[in-house]
């Protein structure tokens, strides 16, 4: 079972509900500030931020969603498939208590977070209402298309100066999210390393208002 810092609507009971999933080395900490400067513009949305399920050699305050051994894409599908499961029961399992229905769940990942929720979000039974997905890539391309069974609207930003991640990634996963059917926006910021920006944070606050309502 995972679990993290969460931030509850200060009007009434959740209307909505926005899950962060942080990247390598961090954990939900890491991700939960930006659920409070989205609050205020999201007062019926719900916050949560969980702490993946691994512990993290290189980190020990660090969580990983599954061992990272560089971008290969094999190891990667083996990572997301692995450590799918956890994260469903646990989007199951807040769903389920703030009962606001799964299209008005949305998934907001950084990094390995981004690649876990590009994984998830299209394979569950029920379409969520949204991806926002920072400075990811996307795992098992070659599966998307035949193990999709929902598809969300997706946003990706990236910065163009990213050393961990490279811009291209971006442009690969809109391509093949495209083609699979996914509605897909994406923005690349100029100079950005592997992080979010102001720009982006913003990017993500619209796009969340406007897929849940």
């Amino acid at each position: 079972m995972i679990d993290g810092p969460r931030i509850e609507p200060r009007g009434g009971p959740a209307k909505s509900l926005v899950v962060f999933l942080h990247g390598y080395g961090a954990d939900g900490n890491d991700l939960i500030d930006i659920g409070r400067l989205w609050a205020p513009l999201m007062p019926d949305t719900a916050f949560v931020s969980p702490h993946a399920p691994q512990p993290c050699g290189e980190a020990p305050t660090g969580r990983p969603w599954f061992p990272l051994a560089g971008m290969d894409q094999g190891k990667l599908r083996e990572g997301v498939l692995d450590a799918a499961p956890v994260l469903d029961r646990f989007l199951d399992q807040e769903l389920a208590g703030h009962r606001p229905g799964e299209d008005r769940l949305a998934l907001v990942g950084f990094s390995q977070g981004t690649m876990m929720a590009l994984h998830v979000a299209p394979r569950r039974a029920r379409p969520a209402a949204g991806v926002v997905g920072y400075s990811g890539l996307l795992p098992g391309p070659e599966f998307l298309k035949e193990e999709t069974r929902q598809h969300p609207p997706i946003l990706l930003v990236h910065g163009d100066a990213d050393p961990l991640i490279p811009s291209v990634a971006l442009y690969a996963a809109a391509r093949l999210l495209g083609d699979a059917g996914f509605p897909v926006e994406w923005h690349v910021r100029p100079g950005l390393a592997h992080g979010i920006d102001q720009e982006g944070l913003d990017l993500g606050a619209g796009f969340i208002k406007r897929v849940l309502g």
